[in-house]
């Protein structure tokens, strides 16, 4: 247990950014299940349009320090890929 108000103070902060980060790790959650579920689909514009919303939170995420740099920039890429597959393969038949 800590002693000096300090610690005490150190401690009361890291349990509002424990939740503030836990919070924001689970919007990043919700709307990769919503990219992920337009994709299963098969629908290239509710796709589209979720993964807009995605990293749009991903970059603010990214700029309050929750989630490091790179690991926005990694899932940013690959879930694009993703959507510009289903846009190729939904082209091709077209």
């Amino acid at each position: 247990m800590a002693h000096s108000l300090s610690a005490k103070k150190r401690i009361r902060q890291n349990e509002k950014h424990r939740a503030r980060n836990r919070a924001r790790k689970d919007i990043i959650k919700d709307e990769t299940k919503a990219f992920n579920a337009a994709l299963t689909l098969g629908d290239a514009d509710v796709a589209t349009k979720a993964l807009g919303e995605l990293v749009s939170t991903l970059d603010r995420v990214k700029h309050k320090s929750t989630v490091h740099p790179n690991t926005a920039a990694r899932k940013r890429s690959r879930l694009t890929k993703k959507l510009n597959v289903l846009k190729s393969k939904s082209g091709s038949k077209a």
